[in-house]
């Protein structure tokens, strides 16, 4: 067994989720999780199939989002994994519920912006995802102006009142 590291490739401020599922009908069933969800919602998602043709599956409504898809979900190429891409302004906070419920998906293995690397193993079988690295390591504890700039920083991006 081979471990393989690949980084996501995005813009920074752009979000994705990134899962694993059972069934080729997950990339219809997580569009109409997404459009149901949030109106307008722009974004594209790919899905790696693991048997029969095992093509990368794709859907969206945004050009740029279903391009991003498919060039990560192509070089992760663990079968029955999916990987979703959000337009700017859009978050998978509003949406991953919805995601959580679509009846194929087992797993979400990070919802992100950060910098993500995935962790593939690589066997003569195929591949698959061990797990994520989403971001850095923390640098100390939480203090008193951390928590007064969190709290802020929440109620000033509208998600707390």
């Amino acid at each position: 067994m081979e471990i393989q590291v690949v980084k996501i490739e995005k813009p920074t401020e752009i979000n994705f989720i990134l899962g694993q599922s059972h069934f080729i009908k997950t990339v219809e069933d997580i569009h109409e999780a997404l459009v149901n969800s949030v109106p307008g919602i722009k974004f594209g998602v790919a899905f790696c199939e693991a048997s029969g043709a095992r093509l990368v599956r794709w859907s969206g409504t945004d050009q740029e989002m279903i391009a991003l898809a498919q060039k990560n979900a192509l070089a992760i190429g663990a079968g029955h994994s999916f990987i979703i891409f959000l337009g700017a302004g859009f978050y998978p906070i509003n949406i991953l519920k919805a995601v959580q419920s679509v009846p194929e998906v087992c797993r979400i293995y990070c919802a992100t912006a950060n910098p993500t690397e995935v962790l593939v193993a690589i066997t003569e079988q195929g591949r698959g995802i061990l797990g994520v690295i989403d971001g850095g390591s923390p640098l100390g504890i939480e203090d008193e102006a951390g928590i007064a700039w969190r709290k802020e920083f929440l109620r000033k991006i509208g998600y707390k009142a």
